[in-house]
């Protein structure tokens, strides 16, 4: 059963990469590629009926963990005290800049907002990808199943690391430029003229980046934890992830030449939820590494919640889950197609 959840956690953590990832994107994107105000306005348009439901999905990962694997949440939580205070501010702070930036017509003080708003979706692509890299690293927990540290100490991993080092800078950058290629072909499907056009340079200019970077950090993560790359090359559900991976990468460049948005954005979510369950099947069964001792790692058997917790739990979850997938098919169907902007905000 622990397993059950653990592959939950993972799928809902993916999900979340995706859905909000593709907002995170816009707001990354937006300076760039939007040249006059009813673009910016469309972008705003293009992500306002879905980043404040996206981030649903984040809450649904942290309660699974505070409920399947209450240690791995306590002590994450606590060793990660600092970071997550960023993650909410982040958050607030993109929330606040939706929704404050057309209060007012002046142009300084839409302009501060569109800043606000970019600076903080680029900072949360690199805490999210940080976050990821201090997963894969590992954390100095000890005996007692705790941890706490700096945000960065000499920025070399070892034994006791801090939060931020190369590896996790790494990528952390490794996120910002692919969910910033995930924004563009987003924004592809909503936007027309020439917000199109600059949406699909942009994407084709930051695909590169996505396969360079991706490359640096397979290599990084590789040296950074040893035991990784064994345990997915022993693991026939890794081969099909990794497989996934490479057909993802191949068929983006392919689609933005053909102009099938849909098929170009599905092929960039599957690259992420490849990636991330390429990781977790690579983990399994951890949930955190300890740098400081192996026998201190929290592993889905030693971190989860009571069998019976769990059994019942899946019920509640199974029709909670429904009813979510329930809504978002029908906010995203009754939002495709391009966005037409209005008078209104």
């Amino acid at each position: 059963m622990a397993t059950v959840w653990f592959t939950i956690l993972a799928l809902m953590i993916a999900t979340y990469v995706v859905l909000d990832g593709f907002d995170f994107g816009a707001g990354i994107l937006h300076l760039f590629v939007a040249k006059k105000e009813n673009e910016r306005r469309s972008i705003l348009a293009a992500i306002g009926p879905f980043w404040d439901g996206n981030e649903v999905w984040l809450l649904a990962g942290g309660g699974i963990l505070v409920f399947a694997f209450p240690r791995a949440y306590a002590a994450g939580f606590s060793g990660f005290y600092l970071p997550l205070m960023m993650v909410l501010w982040l958050l607030i702070l993109r929330g606040i800049s939706i929704e404050f930036r057309n209060l007012e017509e002046h142009s300084m003080w839409r302009s501060f907002w569109d800043g606000v708003f970019f600076l903080g979706s680029s900072l949360m692509a690199i805490v999210l990808g940080a976050a990821l890299g201090n997963v894969i690293r590992g954390v100095p927990l000890g005996s007692d199943g705790f941890f706490s540290g700096p945000l960065f100490t000499n920025w070399v991993p070892g034994r006791n690391p801090g939060v931020l080092d190369w590896y996790t800078v790494l990528v952390g950058l490794f996120t910002l430029v692919m969910l910033a290629m995930h924004g563009a072909l987003f924004l592809r499907m909503k936007v027309e003229g020439d917000l199109y056009d600059r949406c699909t340079r942009a994407a084709k200019t930051l695909y590169p980046g996505v396969v360079v970077l991706g490359i640096l950090a397979s290599i990084a993560t590789v040296a950074v934890q040893p035991k990784l790359l064994p345990a997915i090359s022993e693991r026939p559900l890794a081969w099909v992830c990794t497989a996934g991976v490479f057909a993802c990468l191949a068929g983006i460049p392919l689609t933005i030449r053909k102009a099938q948005e849909g098929l170009t954005f599905l092929f960039s979510a599957g690259l992420m939820v490849c990636i991330l369950a390429a990781t977790a099947v690579g983990l399994y069964p951890v949930l955190l590494t300890s740098t400081v001792d192996k026998a201190n790692d929290l592993t889905v058997a030693n971190a989860s919640s009571g069998e019976l917790s769990q059994q019942v739990g899946l019920y509640w979850w199974a029709a909670a889950i429904v009813l979510a997938i329930g809504y978002f098919i029908y906010l995203f169907r009754s939002f495709r197609g391009k966005v037409v902007l209005g008078e209104g905000h």
